[in-house]
């Protein structure tokens, strides 16, 4: 596997790669809606929910969580996932700042 070089680009670039990189998978969106839908921690009902085998499901979570923008807590044998507002906002005030450029000329190409 090749060298990504993240190390070349800022902080701001890689964090920005990150983001997108864990909305290009659709059950992860579904994830989220579903927990900002419910506004509450969910334990263990996603399989039925998303679609997917449960150790599909843990993937995802996962990924989102090492990303921080869901927590969990153990709560007996089961493990409850919620959206962590403070990283969720954090995120979206980095992707709007990207997202909101705009070109200064239409002239090109």
């Amino acid at each position: 596997m090749g060298i990504t070089k993240s190390e070349i680009f800022t902080d701001q670039q890689n964090q920005i790669a990150l983001y997108a990189k864990v909305f290009g998978h659709p059950a992860r969106v579904a994830i989220l809606q579903h927990l900002f839908k419910i506004n509450a921690c969910v334990c263990g009902d996603l399989v039925n929910e998303i679609g997917l085998a449960q150790p599909t499901i843990s993937q995802h979570l996962k990924e989102l969580k090492q990303l921080g923008l869901i927590k969990g807590s153990v709560e007996g044998t089961s493990v409850c996932y919620c959206v962590n507002s403070e990283k969720w906002s954090e995120m979206k005030k980095i992707m709007i700042q990207f997202l909101d450029q705009d070109m200064l000329t239409t002239d090109c190409c």
